[in-house]
């Protein structure tokens, strides 16, 4: 892991994690709809959506969903 990039595209991290990428920009949306409680953690950049290589470890290695930003969860 300490090989790849700090942040992933969601395109990447569906690689990562073997689903296709409507499934991950699927699971990407039900992240922000929930306030960083369910589905694939991400972060916006402008317009971008990226996930961090750390939350996403995280995901896989505990099946654990990172809130990376309290505001997610404030509403």
């Amino acid at each position: 892991m300490e090989q790849l990039p700090l942040l992933l595209t969601v395109e990447e991290a569906a690689g990562m994690l073997r689903i296709g990428r409507t499934l991950a920009y699927e699971l990407a949306r039900r992240y922000e709809a929930s306030g960083g409680t369910d589905g694939l953690p991400v972060m916006r950049l402008g317009g971008c959506m990226r996930v961090p290589t750390w939350a996403l470890a995280e995901l896989v290695s505990t099946g654990r969903v990172v809130c990376l930003t309290p505001e997610l969860a404030e509403g």
